[in-house]
């Protein structure tokens, strides 16, 4: 072998080594990491969890185990506003407006302070935690503002809807795992909306009080209408019973007075007969004109003339 066959042999053996030891190199640089005290790690192994690291040194299989570092100190966003590059707050109307129980608007901003609780919930159990943790926050205000008078909100009421939101966001985070905790919320500032907000805002309030008060003439006019009717059911009810009760009554008597005359008749059936049959005919034909001939005669004698004679003789004559 020549002299030049040699050296590109020697050449390429060094080559050799010197990949290798580089890829020794790389392999023990990939296989530790440090982790600092704001941080934990979550160490991976073909997409399965082996465990979680905090402070320190540690040391992993290379280029089969990775890991993922998370920021777990306390962050803080604004919820209401945001904030530009030269440092200024730009309100944000359709997360700072707020309706209160007194029916008014109220421009309120918040500032939450939260952090990282959970580093694995945090990683795989949502794509934008952070995102979940806002609508959270603006969905727990709303519930909240909405039950103070903009008064209370402005002024006496905002620690205990501080407190009343850091509830909610807590009971809400704990529900839905997202491995992130609330740390503190507080108002940052509280004013009336601006002024196109508060024109819309009481053409709404001006029709509702339209609607209110054609509510309430309804409930006027029913409220007059339902006792007149109610009275007048009562007077209908009230002459019927009056009426039952009287024509029951008169029932009765008619069944007393029969049961009476039908016990004289008992007694004296002939005398009876007569006397109904006359009383019968004096209700009958009272304007009766009584004309006595022995039927050949022509010669008309009223019954009148005869009225002289005594009840007696009368009676006899009838007998």
């Amino acid at each position: 072998m020549n002299p030049k066959q040699e050296s590109k042999k020697a050449i390429l053996a060094g080559i050799r080594i010197g990949i290798v030891i580089l890829l020794i190199f790389m392999s023990a640089g990939s296989s530790y990491y440090s982790v600092s005290e704001q941080q934990n790690a979550v160490v991976t192994m073909f997409g399965e969890l082996v465990r979680t690291d905090t402070a320190g040194p540690h040391f992993k299989f290379p280029f089969i185990q990775k890991v993922r570092k998370v920021d777990m100190t306390t962050h803080g966003i604004g919820i209401g506003y945001a904030v530009a590059a030269n440092g200024q707050n730009i309100v944000v109307p359709e997360d700072g407006v707020m309706i209160t129980s007194d029916f008014n608007l109220l421009n309120i901003d918040f500032y939450l302070e939260y952090k990282v609780s959970d580093p694995v919930a945090y990683l795989f159990n949502t794509l934008d935690p952070e995102d979940i943790l806002t609508n959270i926050t603006l969905a727990s205000i709303r519930t909240t503002v909405v039950n103070y008078t903009v008064d209370e909100a402005m002024t006496t009421g905002k620690s205990q809807i501080q407190a009343e939101i850091k509830s909610l966001i807590a009971q809400e985070l704990e529900e839905h795992n997202i491995g992130m905790q609330v740390v503190n919320i507080t108002i940052q500032d509280s004013e009336p909306p601006t002024q196109e907000i508060i024109a819309a805002f009481k053409a709404v309030e001006t029709a509702k009080q339209s609607a209110d008060t054609a509510k309430n003439q309804a409930l006027q006019y029913q409220n007059e209408r339902i006792p007149a009717a109610e009275a007048e059911a009562d007077k209908i009810v009230q002459d019927a019973e009056a009426y039952k009760s009287a024509r029951i009554a008169e029932a009765e008597g008619q069944v007393a007075r029969f049961n009476a005359m039908y016990e004289q008749y008992e007694l004296n059936p002939l005398i009876t007969k007569k006397r109904m049959f006359y009383e019968t005919i004096e209700e009958v034909l009272p304007d009766l004109k009584v004309i006595i001939t022995d039927g050949g005669t022509q010669t008309l004698y009223p019954i009148e003339q005869f009225s002289s004679f005594t009840t007696d003789t009368t009676a006899r004559e009838v007998q």
